[in-house]
């Protein structure tokens, strides 16, 4: 097989998702958007009935409605996305054993070994959107290449429902023409400096002097070159998820916080949560990092190595307030607020101090997990989360106020 790497990107994967799991949607204008009451009102997927009434993904809700009024707008719901990207890889396994997912909609696969079992790349790119379609109920758009980028870029030229096949002969008059942002890896920030430099589209960066993109862009240089002529060397690696790099977690407020005590409530909350699910995968890790929006939505990002690695949300909380109160004016009213902890590496020996503390906070971690995998997540919180500046206590989708709480424990 000249072109043995398949990607599959799912159409519209959350709106596809409600259809599938409700026929009555089938042909209508689903928008999946959150809840402006909680300030990200905003679009996060709309089906190709939806899209067809200029519906994008980003505006916010009310545009939205403008735009569609016969729209049916659907709140996300993650585990439900979850559970059909885990169908779905399972039926990607059928064929090959080499199966890489890139994100929640969107995996690659290297079918080299399998042409006696099932045929061409482009036989099995068939076979594989036939299976998602009858056992899941989704549309998929496969690309077919000789390496992951093109594959990849194969697969954004037919939506819906589209295969497509490009191999390195096609890039000059598939690929060379495109404006240079769309090129696998091109953001925005990206395509202004190229632009800066006289580059418009993938053929122009492909021609471009490569010494001049090295002193320009380093490395990053070399591989836009390389990619810009559709090389990319980068494998299949089925092992990918087990890679992990941070975890984190954000949340937007219901109001604006002022001040440094409300804004440390809810910083403690997320470590909570964030070193939970650290432990939960077996990591420790070392270097924090704080990110805060404010009501422009301008945000700061900003992150702190600890002295030694840790899983205890009371070390990522130190280090997380000492970041807030470096970077962040407590007059300055903030929107949202993401704490994460990257560095992980397997917990697989720990480091004890002199008199016992890390020892106790490693105990009293693991009675709580306990408790939390036998009960919910939900069966043991700190009592801050029932303070004003608590917002994770949420019951039916929404959040339950502390006042709220205590007048049902009465």
């Amino acid at each position: 097989m000249h072109c043995p790497i398949l990607l599959a990107d799912m159409n519209s994967f959350f709106a596809s998702v409600h259809q599938a799991l409700d026929p009555a949607l089938q042909g209508r204008p689903v928008i999946v958007a959150g809840d402006p009451a909680k300030r990200h009102g905003i679009v996060l997927a709309a089906s190709y009935e939806a899209k067809a009434c200029g519906i994008q993904t980003g505006i916010t809700v009310g545009e939205a409605r403008n735009l569609c009024r016969e729209g049916v707008f659907i709140k996300p719901r993650y585990n439900h996305y979850v559970n059909f990207s885990t169908r779905i890889v399972r039926i990607m396994h059928d064929f090959t054993p080499l199966v890489e997912p890139f994100s929640i909609d969107e995996a690659f696969m290297d079918v080299s070994g399998c042409g006696h079992l099932f045929g061409t790349s482009s036989a099995i790119a068939r076979k594989l959107k036939g299976r998602i379609k009858e056992d899941v109920g989704v549309l998929c758009s496969v690309g077919v290449g000789p390496n992951k980028l093109l594959a990849k870029m194969a697969a954004s030229m037919q939506k819906p429902d589209g295969l497509t096949v490009l191999d390195l002969t096609g890039v000059r008059d598939k690929i060379w023409p495109l404006p240079v942002r769309e090129l696998f890896g091109v953001g925005r920030r990206l395509e202004k400096r190229l632009r800066d430099l006289n580059i418009h589209t993938i053929g122009e960066l492909a021609g471009y002097p490569l010494p001049v993109l090295q002193k320009k862009f380093g490395l990053m240089g070399h591989v836009l070159h390389l990619s810009a002529n559709g090389i990319d060397y980068s494998p299949v690696d089925p092992h990918s998820l087990e890679k992990v790099k941070s975890i984190g977690r954000q949340v937007t407020l219901s109001r604006d916080y002022r001040g440094y005590h409300e804004i440390e409530e809810v910083i403690l909350e997320l470590c909570d949560i964030v070193c939970r699910r650290v432990r939960l995968g077996g990591y420790v890790g070392r270097t924090v990092n704080l990110s805060l929006k404010d009501t422009e939505f301008l945000w700061i990002s900003r992150a702190l190595t600890v002295a030694h690695l840790t899983a205890n949300a009371a070390d990522v909380h130190r280090a997380a307030v000492e970041l807030l109160h470096r970077h962040w004016p407590d007059w300055k009213p903030v929107r949202m607020v993401g704490v994460s902890l990257a560095g992980l590496v397997k917990n697989i020996a720990e480091q004890l101090d002199l008199f016992g503390e890390v020892e106790r906070a490693r105990r009293l971690n693991a009675a709580c997990d306990r408790l939390r995998d036998r009960f919910g997540e939900k069966s043991i919180f700190r009592a801050i989360s029932l303070a004003p500046g608590g917002v994770l206590r949420e019951r039916d989708g929404r959040v339950e106020t502390a006042t709220e709480y205590l007048n049902k424990l009465r």
